[in-house]
């Protein structure tokens, strides 16, 4: 029996175990795969103390997973400068970063979406942001324009990615004069506290496209903005989780799942759950 995990707080909600147990199904993998509450302060003590042959890591670890890692990186998680998967290798750990990729697949190839030459907005500049942003830009956007609320990390961001031509970082009171984004991707933790800066609806047009790189409750309060904006599309993180995951699965197991069915399942659920409230 194999053991993975997922680490991040809080994270007892996550449907991580449920997508990699499905997944295993589907390729035929013995596995175990548990939610493991963990924030920075023990982290490092927790992975070492378990068994886990791979584990994903989620908010707040991603840059921390990355230092544990000391330098023994895939190319992309060493451009965002975070870490989502870790591949146990002999007493230390690989770290690779699927989210990107992850998003980059569910928009395009589930949702329809042209990324080439569009204006992006990005909000925060933490691990989540990190992850995604190196692949949007790989995927052909137009410009990247990185907003936070502490400005300096959105200037270290824009610095690591190397772009200055394509890359802007802004302060959270430039918003109103940013114009409109034919995408707006929340990579913030805020709204988990159920908290959403304030934004101008001049951010949105009728063809912008909006999504959440959180799913459920987390993702409401932006979701809601982005529908009051007039979006064409709001979408929340589940699609991007789904497909990150199979990533992950990939490099611990050296095949990729089918995902369409896994997402299906998932949205069913949380269709259903948003009925019955």
């Amino acid at each position: 029996m194999q053991r993975y995990a997922v680490f991040g707080t809080p994270v007892s909600h996550s449907l991580s175990p449920r997508i990699h147990t499905l997944f295993a199904r589907q390729a035929g993998v013995a596995l175990e795969y548990t939610a493991i509450e963990a924030s920075r302060d023990d982290f490092a003590a927790k992975l070492a103390a378990s068994d886990v042959q791979g584990a994903n890591v989620t908010l707040p670890l991603k840059e921390d997973a990355f230092a544990l890692c000391a330098g023994n990186v895939s190319a992309r998680a060493r451009r965002a400068g975070a870490v989502n998967t870790l591949l146990r290798n002999g007493n230390g750990w690989h770290g690779d970063n699927t989210d990107g990729l992850g998003l980059v697949r569910d928009l395009t190839e589930r949702h329809g979406l042209d990324l080439r030459e569009r204006r992006v907005l990005l909000l925060g500049a933490g691990g989540a942001a990190r992850g995604v942003a190196p692949a949007l830009l790989d995927a052909g956007i137009h410009s990247l324009y990185i907003v936070n609320r502490t400005a300096a990390r959105a200037d270290a961001l824009a610095d690591a990615l190397g772009e200055p031509g394509r890359v802007h970082a802004r302060a959270l009171d430039a918003l109103p004069g940013l114009g409109e984004f034919d995408l707006l991707v929340n990579a913030t933790s805020a709204t988990r506290g159920g908290a959403l800066p304030a934004l101008p609806m001049s951010l949105a047009g009728p063809r912008s496209a909006a999504v959440d790189l959180s799913y459920g409750e987390a993702a409401v309060p932006f979701l809601a903005w982005a529908r009051a904006a007039g979006c064409a599309q709001a979408l929340d993180g589940l699609g991007m989780l789904v497909e990150q995951a199979a990533e992950s699965f990939l490099l611990w197991h050296g095949v990729r799942p089918e995902t369409d069915a896994v997402y299906t399942a998932l949205r069913t659920q949380a269709d259903a759950l948003v009925t019955a409230d």
